[in-house]
């Protein structure tokens, strides 16, 4: 059984669905589309040499190396999520090296973790593997929780760890934001005069995002617009969970929109929901990657493999997934982490 039959096989009745589909309102030619040549998406724009190496290191590693696609592990969920939450399916990611042996082992191009994580060995493995240093975080000690993103790290601690990259989230829409948008936006321009490349993970956190039983914080109209503002800060790399509904605008009346907006630009497709979030990324210039989401346990395979071809398809720059491949045995983490890889390398499953 080859790949693509193996990937088909995985999806079973959905298969048709996500490989079929062609996407008519946002048009493939729009697209400025993930291949060897990345880097030069950037080769007009005001970032660096240093920053284009790092870009091209991101880039050209792990088992993607120079297919413009990005298959990143990220494990900061001991501090998002709590570490005893997070670890303890498999009480070896408590032990920060074992973090970094999955991603080297799993093919990654890269590991993105916190500055107390990536710190202790970085002596070891930064030339091995490129670290995204994650600077921000939420933590869970403050009754009732606050859900705000404060700095744990500064760019210089980061950048003599030997980061390749830093990484930060804004939580859109949430009390601080504007407060997380200046503070970011000032890191990533620390960052890039230092020769490091930038990634935002572009979250949306409000609880007026939630009505009538339905919740908009994946909504591709509002996530798109955080997409956009990302890519207005200069992130060279956008993380985005993947979009499941559209139409929050309308229904939260918020933001600007009309129906017309709604018909030019998006379906109810998955594909063409995340379509609508590679366009907020400068139609594709600024690399999408998508969240893949929590542990399931069973459907883990068959759920990473959806995502994959769902950010593939859209015209996005890869998979950023943690919780699939570390809440399990190392090899059951490896083989989702590879398979995710194979989909970006099918060349069968292509840019709808």
């Amino acid at each position: 059984m080859d790949t693509f039959e193996r990937i088909q096989k995985i999806l079973g009745d959905n298969a048709d669905y996500y490989l079929s589909h062609r996407s008519k309102k946002i048009g493939l030619d729009k697209l400025t589309k993930p291949g060897p040549s990345v880097i030069d998406n950037f080769r007009n724009s005001d970032r660096s040499t240093p920053v284009l190496k790092s870009l091209s290191q991101l880039y050209n590693n792990g088992r993607l190396k120079g297919s413009g696609y990005l298959s990143i592990l990220p494990i900061d969920q001991g501090i998002e999520h709590s570490a005893a939450f997070s670890f303890y399916k498999n009480q070896d990611y408590f032990n920060p090296e074992n973090i970094i042996k999955l991603a080297l082992e799993g093919g990654c191009n890269a590991v993105a973790s916190t500055k107390g994580v990536l710190a202790l060995h970085s002596r070891k493995y930064a030339d091995k593997i490129p670290f995204i240093v994650k600077i921000n975080h939420n933590e869970l000690l403050t009754y009732p929780n606050t859900y705000d993103q404060i700095k744990y790290s500064s760019v210089i601690e980061a950048w003599n760890m030997g980061a390749t990259a830093i990484g930060a989230t804004i939580y859109f829409g949430s009390e601080q934001s504007n407060r997380q948008i200046q503070e970011i936006a000032m890191a990533f321009e620390k960052a890039h005069e230092l020769g490091m490349a930038t990634i935002l993970w572009c979250y949306t956190r409000n609880n007026q995002f939630k009505r009538d039983n339905t919740d908009y914080h994946t909504a591709a109209d509002l996530t798109g617009q955080a997409n956009h503002i990302g890519a207005t800060i200069k992130a060279d790399i956008i993380k985005q969970k993947l979009p499941t509904l559209n139409y929050s605008f309308r229904e939260l009346n918020a933001g600007k929109y009309n129906d017309e907006m709604y018909d030019a630009l998006g379906t109810e497709h998955p594909i063409d929901l995340c379509r609508w979030q590679v366009a907020n990324c400068y139609m594709g210039q600024i690399g999408l990657i998508n969240s893949g989401g929590a542990s399931k346990g069973e459907s883990d395979l068959k759920d990473a493999a959806t995502a994959a071809i769902i950010n593939k398809r859209a015209g996005g720059s890869g998979l950023i997934m943690g919780r699939k491949a570390f809440q399990k045995p190392l090899k059951d983490g490896i083989e989702v982490l590879n398979l995710v890889q194979d989909i970006y390398l099918e060349p069968k499953i292509t840019i709808a």
